[in-house]
């Protein structure tokens, strides 16, 4: 099995970063992964760095491609942040560890999964790095687009850039059947209404829960009849995404407090105790900060996923009523978005899809969730 394999329905950008890690001169120090949710970023990042790390250009079997891949290599380094940002000090903690020799590799990788996630001063400490970078170490960054917003036009203009597309329904649909043994007809359907999501896609062929928060989104456009359905849909929203968070705090932040108080010796005594339990407080505080982040993060990517559910509907009902011949994005609610063409018409769906564009943009610049939400929802019932 190739490292490739993860990377589903990107040919072009395969053969570049093959070429790249079978020939030295091809190389350069950092490069930029962009694309739409879903095209496969990380997974081209990290199959990348085991091409780099691989004595066989990526052939999927040898321990440096296994470890890479599993996430367990010593020179290989993936930043996935679960809070709403990356902040400088733990950017110059990372530009610090990279600039080190490599342990075991040809390279020191460094993957940063949400580069759109960078402070500025986590930016600016960035590009120092990749303007006078070390000679053996190399930066993968992602982000959905190399616009300004998204990655800063100087540490942009200092990577070779790798450009993703959304792969092809038959691509995730062929994923899913031969890498994940899902049901053909499953996969078929998943593939159909993941647009080109491949991580939405194997999440709605395997979880019953997915599937019923999709379908209760997607009900809420043609049943927003009178005003006070559009207070009970947006309370109904706001507490299944509290929910989502709620359950990752109940697995995992008792589990991670008590590790914490393990690490720094719950229960001792002796003459460093006191010490040692002030320190204990102060880490503890520390955790809780990132495990509020976390919390909200989650909460703000399960609104951000219905969020997308609802604009693809309204984008279909567009594309009926303009006669446009191009795929829908949810074909098995066809009828129901015909006839919401026919109800509204374009001008009125195309309203109600900048209504939900302008939630999101309103999320991700800290409004209130419950706010922005109640908003949307009486702009849609309004159309």
């Amino acid at each position: 099995m190739s490292v490739w394999s993860d990377v589903v329905g990107q040919p072009a950008a395969v053969a570049e970063l093959g070429a790249a890690a079978a020939d030295p001169a091809a190389m350069t120090h950092a490069w930029l992964f962009t694309g739409p949710p879903g095209s496969g970023r990380s997974n081209a990042a990290r199959a990348f760095a085991a091409a780099l790390q691989c004595r066989y250009d990526g052939c999927g079997e040898c321990a440096a491609c296994r470890t890479t891949l599993a996430g367990t290599h010593a020179d290989v380094r993936e930043i996935n942040p679960e809070g709403l940002s990356i902040k400088v000090d733990e950017m110059r903690a990372l530009v610090q560890l990279a600039a080190r020799r490599p342990a075991t590799g040809s390279w020191q990788v460094v993957i940063i999964a949400d580069a759109d996630r960078l402070t500025e001063g986590a930016s600016n400490a960035l590009l120092k790095a990749v303007e006078e970078p070390a000679p053996e170490t190399v930066w993968l960054l992602c982000a959905p687009s190399d616009h300004p917003e998204d990655v800063p036009v100087t540490i942009r203009s200092r990577c070779r850039p790798v450009h993703l597309r959304s792969p092809s329904a038959e691509a995730v649909a062929g994923v899913l059947r031969e890498r994940d043994g899902i049901d053909p007809e499953q996969a078929r359907w998943a593939a159909s209404v993941c647009g080109g999501h491949v991580g939405r896609a194997r999440r709605l062929a395997r979880d019953a829960g997915a599937r019923a928060r999709r379908e209760q989104i997607l009900g809420v456009p043609t049943s927003l009849r009178r005003l006070g359905d559009a207070f009970s849909h947006a309370d109904v929203l706001i507490r299944s995404a509290e929910g989502e968070a709620d359950e990752l705090r109940a697995s995992r932040d008792g589990a991670e407090r008590e590790e914490l108080a393990v690490a720094m010796g719950a229960g001792g005594t002796g003459k460093g105790a006191a010490a040692a339990a002030r320190s204990a407080k102060a880490a503890e505080r520390d955790l809780e900060k990132r495990q509020k982040s976390r919390a909200t993060r989650t909460q703000r990517d399960a609104l951000d996923r219905a969020l997308v559910d609802l604009a693809g509907f309204y984008r279909d009902v567009i594309v009926a009523a303009s006669g446009a011949e191009v795929p829908l994005t949810n074909p098995d609610r066809e009828r129901e978005i015909r006839g919401a063409a026919a109800e509204w018409g374009a001008d009125s769906a195309l309203r109600r899809l900048e209504a939900v564009l302008s939630c999101r943009e309103g999320l991700e610049q800290n409004v209130k969730p419950r706010i922005a939400v109640e908003a949307m929802m009486t702009a849609l019932h309004r159309g």
